[in-house]
């Protein structure tokens, strides 16, 4: 079975969020399954600067951006494909804007050229590359499965919302220019509420959808979830699977990770403490023996970060403290370092990404708080279970499927990995975080969360092995 990924971003190679993260690891955890994956990723300048690759495909003008080649190479050992196109990706800033935060405005063009690079290699256009399946990630991938739609290529593909609120919708004025026929201008094709939908027209396409948790694929024929897709994806509910990401133990493992001063496994978590010390240097906490509470998020009203900003002087006042580590809305930010600035020493704030500096918040913070209104599936509290990080979090999507809840009946059958929360309110969360600091007072309970969330397996085995059915399914049928 060959497989051909499309994203927009991989780890270690770019990343702005766990789409990195699952579009990194998975290709590994599919091998065990006799699935051989090759990822196409765009030519940002750090992509290039990792591969050495030697030219297999060019275009002398890809859909209007001039000159673009294909150039092979490796990601964490695993084939890798770039789409070395200059004018569209070798640009100073992020992968989807620039240095101010602002999109790029030709963001439609760029990704509509990987998508019709994905297409071309599908179809077979490609000289010595041949592939049973197209999996395209999240909306810059997404008109791949509708160019091999409309090429009448028998490749079968497969769509995975990440997060469906993200979904590339342009002007009208851009269809004649994706050199698409034209009854792909139409409700059953590219057309979506008079402009282009990119995730739509992948989703309309695709011959399987899916979804990086079960609950998530409920939720999302929901009008407050399904964010307008939702007719949809009731439409096609019977091509829609919900299968949850997993972790690379390569990468997330608290027994060989070098970020950590103190490295621990299940059975000497008592190492961790050490961990703690470090994180209050690192963020200017005052040492104490009460539960630092961590953050680690884009900072927006999906991720609930509003609610817990009302919630700062409570959990200050509970005894607790707060790291935080993440990114966002400009008066959010502005929030949490005022709230730092009202609690020195109690709560501390970095603006920003540090991957290494996760790590640590992971294995030395006692608890990471993800209020979210939804989420997909979540990664950090999949982290937080394998880090002994208890998690505490709102009851939606993938938070819902991963950790469970230390209700009465939980504790007492030992079970229990975290702390779950309905409806994301200030009353709700600062009930859950009060539940937080009354098991850590009792230490006997804490430890015994930590255990749990430690033993539960989300690595990619049971998921791949999905993954690998569904693709098998789809070439059998």
């Amino acid at each position: 079975m060959k497989v051909l990924a499309v994203a927009s971003e991989a780890y270690p190679l770019v990343k702005t969020g766990g789409l990195a993260d699952v579009v990194g690891a998975l290709p590994r955890a599919l091998a065990a399954h006799g699935v051989g994956t090759t990822t196409l990723l765009p030519g940002y300048p750090a992509v290039l600067k990792a591969t050495a690759g030697r030219a297999i495909h060019s275009w002398r003008d890809l859909l209007g951006g001039g000159a673009a080649r294909l150039l092979r190479g490796e990601i964490d050992g695993q084939p890798l494909i770039v789409l070395d196109a200059p004018s569209f990706f070798v640009r100073e800033g992020g992968p989807y804007g620039d240095q101010t935060g602002s999109d790029w405005p030709d963001n439609w063009r760029r990704f509509a050229a990987l998508a019709r690079a994905a297409a071309e290699i599908g179809r077979g256009g490609v000289k010595g590359l041949s592939f049973d399946v197209l999996h395209a990630h999240d909306w810059q991938a997404a008109l791949a499965p509708a160019y091999l739609r409309y090429a009448a290529s028998p490749i079968k593909t497969v769509m995975t919302i990440h997060n469906i609120a993200f979904q590339g919708r342009f002007g009208a004025e851009i269809f004649d220019e994706l050199g698409l026929p034209e009854d792909a201008w139409s409700i059953d094709g590219v057309e979506y509420y008079g402009g282009v939908g990119f995730l739509k027209a992948g989703l309309q396409a695709a011959d399987a959808i899916t979804t990086v948790s079960p609950t998530y694929a409920r939720e999302i024929l929901r009008p407050e979830f399904g964010m307008g897709l939702e007719g949809l994806i009731a439409e096609r509910a019977g091509s829609v699977t919900g299968i949850v990401n997993g972790i690379d133990p390569a990468v997330w493992n608290p027994e060989g990770d070098a970020a950590l001063p103190s490295r621990y496994t299940l059975k000497t978590v008592a190492r961790r403490p050490k961990n703690k010390r470090a994180l209050e240097r690192e963020f200017g906490l005052e040492p104490g023996d009460g539960p630092i509470f961590t953050v680690i998020s884009r900072l927006t009203w999906q991720k609930g970060m509003d609610v817990l900003a009302e919630c700062v002087d409570d959990l200050v006042r509970m005894g607790g403290r707060l790291a935080m580590l993440g990114a966002g809305d400009p008066d959010l930010e502005e929030a949490f370092l005022t709230a730092a600035a009202r609690h020195p020493g109690r709560v501390g704030v970095r603006i920003g990404y540090d991957e290494p500096l996760s790590h640590l918040l992971q294995g030395g913070a006692d608890a990471i708080v993800i209020p979210s209104r939804f989420e997909p599936c979540g990664l950090t509290q999949l982290y937080g279970l394998a880090y002994g990080c208890v998690s505490v979090v709102a009851r939606t999507g993938g938070l819902a499927d991963t950790v469970i809840d230390a209700n009465i009946a939980a504790l007492d059958a030992q079970v229990a990995t975290g702390i779950q929360f309905e409806g994301v309110s200030r009353e709700a969360l600062l009930h859950a975080l009060q539940r937080a600091c009354a098991l850590y007072a009792d230490q006997p309970s804490w430890r015994c969360l930590q255990r749990c969330g430690m033993k539960a397996d989300f690595t990619w085995g049971r998921s791949a092995a999905a993954y690998a059915a569904l693709y098998q399914g789809l070439v059998d049928a």
